[in-house]
């Protein structure tokens, strides 16, 4: 089965598990409970957070000994696709925080939910829980689900959000703390992105394809923009934008020592459309213009 099911409400996603609806915006899965299910893929119109309770093992999820394993934490936004490869029916493990985009409109969590970078992480990029993590997050989907059984009232929607936003604050926490656990691999993941910056410069790429973007080189290293650019921030300080910005003027500064080139031919060599850009970009970063720059040295 190849075919993309949409799923734009929480209904039609507890239709799928067989769940039974409380709330039209909101929902929390426990897959043991569930309608046993098999292989589905399905792109979503709602937010969904999974917590996977057995231990993710090497195979899926990339494991080291330096993570935690009592539990592992997925993060959708609408538009990602998602799937379940099961070839028979079975009975999930785990759970599962799904809700629409309009339960959040209007509150601070909404205003605020570019904030949770990690919506637009990959699956391999999960948020593994240690035994404690484990139990707040649990704790957050059994005071969601009080609110999902109790009687809507004027106050449903408020303590629904508040609690969502607090779940959503308590990941941010632990994956600063992952960040840290992680280090050694991530250090390598510094390496490996200074050599495909260094590589994509000192290549025709820039005169070719122009400045490269974020993507770019997350792509080369198989990560998400965003987990690479909250990776590099939280080891560097500096945001991947700054770290190629940082390579391009050290790069600009070796070309303008060979006279023998005019600026523009340097920026049009480092892949600026237009040598004024690129001006403009190297006053910034060095407090005086390339021509300056040249005069001086």
């Amino acid at each position: 089965m190849s075919e993309v099911i949409k799923i734009n409400t929480v209904t039609e996603y507890n239709n799928l598990v067989g769940q039974e609806t409380l709330h039209p915006l909101v929902s929390v899965v426990d897959f043991s409970k569930t309608e046993p299910f098999c292989y589905f893929r399905s792109q979503l119109g709602v937010y969904a957070i999974f917590l996977k309770e057995s231990k993710c093992g090497n195979m899926t999820y990339g494991c080291s000994s330096y993570d935690y394993e009592e539990g592992s934490l997925v993060f959708l936004s609408p538009g990602q696709v998602y799937g379940v490869a099961k070839e028979t029916k079975q009975r999930g493990v785990g759970h599962a925080l799904v809700f629409h985009p309009d339960l959040i409109h209007g509150t601070s969590l909404g205003r605020n939910m570019k904030e949770y970078t990690f919506f637009s992480y990959e699956v391999n990029e999960a948020l593994h829980l240690s035994a404690r993590e484990k139990e707040i997050i649990n704790d957050c989907f059994s005071k969601i689900n009080y609110e999902l059984e109790h009687a809507i009232d004027t106050h449903s929607q408020t303590l629904i959000v508040s609690y969502i936003e607090l779940f959503l604050n308590y990941c941010k926490r632990f994956y600063d703390r992952q960040f840290i656990t992680r280090r050694p691999v991530n250090k390598d993941v510094l390496v490996r992105f200074e050599k495909v910056v260094d590589d994509y410069f000192t290549s025709n790429n820039p005169l070719e394809s122009g400045l490269p973007t974020v993507s770019y080189f997350a792509e080369k290293l198989f990560l998400s923009s965003n987990y690479l650019g909250d990776l590099l921030k939280k080891e560097t300080g500096k945001s991947a934008q700054e770290h190629i910005q940082l390579k391009l003027i050290d790069i600009a500064k070796e070309k303008i020592y060979d006279s023998s080139k005019s600026i523009s031919e340097i920026a049009y060599e480092l892949g600026f459309k237009y040598p004024q850009h690129f001006t403009r970009m190297f006053k910034k970063q060095v407090g005086m213009s390339p021509n300056e720059f040249r005069n001086l040295n």
